[in-house]
């Protein structure tokens, strides 16, 4: 169960559906016998973070980190005091770059959850050192249903989609009503083709403002103003 009411709410139906009761079985038993991240109590984190009503930005990625410790719920972050990976590293000088702010000194990217950044990955869990193993399980039928949710929502929503399997993904967004922006994805084999320079962070409060939204404030504070 996800522990965000309106969410719940909203998809509603989709939790009914036998290929979801079918998943929930197979974590069941994963979880009982294998070792799977991020831990059950954060599978609906991303969700849990931003309700429905508060999402301002979708943040696309694939699936959870693969190694100990990382994987938090939330696409593309890790917990404080884990090493930031190297695909986040370059988030973060782009971030840099964009709007001038330090380069940030851990990984956790909760405080732009709490803002309405909804970080969500298309596959919500991963075995131990084996990346994509929980692909095809039925997550992906599952995150589509939230991707559509956000699509036939009044007020409009911010995609941020970077790489090809993000941009395929959420396809079939409403242009017309939603902003999007595209780039190669941040990864080291990918990022100097077009992620660097990209500007993501100020186009997406271009579009915010424009709609009359507040801005998202993109500075990720220190490990040590979170621990005050």
């Amino acid at each position: 169960m996800i522990k965000q009411q309106d969410w719940n709410n909203k998809l509603k139906d989709e939790l009914a559906q036998p290929y979801y009761r079918q998943l929930m079985q197979m974590l069941d038993e994963q979880y009982a016998s294998e070792t799977v991240y991020p831990t059950r109590e954060q599978l609906f984190h991303a969700l849990e973070y931003t309700p429905y009503e508060e999402v301002r930005v979708v943040i696309l990625g694939q699936d959870p980190y693969h190694g100990p410790g990382q994987a938090n719920g939330l696409s593309f972050s890790v917990p404080v005091g884990v090493r930031i990976p190297p695909s986040l590293r370059n988030i973060y000088k782009e971030l840099q770059a964009d709007i001038g702010c330090e380069v940030p000194d851990h990984g956790s990217l909760t405080a732009w959850a709490k803002q309405g950044v909804l970080l969500l990955n298309s596959v919500l869990s991963v075995q131990d050192g084996k990346p994509n193993s929980h692909k095809g399980l039925g997550w992906e039928q599952f995150t589509d249903a939230v991707i559509a949710a956000l699509n036939e929502r009044k007020a409009p929503v911010v995609f941020i989609l970077w790489g090809s399997y993000a941009q395929q993904k959420a396809s079939s967004i409403n242009t017309d009503k939603h902003g999007v922006i595209s780039s190669v994805h941040p990864s080291p084999l990918a990022a100097r083709k077009g992620f660097f320079g990209s500007r993501p962070f100020t186009k997406t409060n271009e579009f915010l403002t424009s709609w009359g939204q507040q801005p998202i404030d993109w500075r990720i504070p220190s490990a040590a103003e979170l621990s005050e």
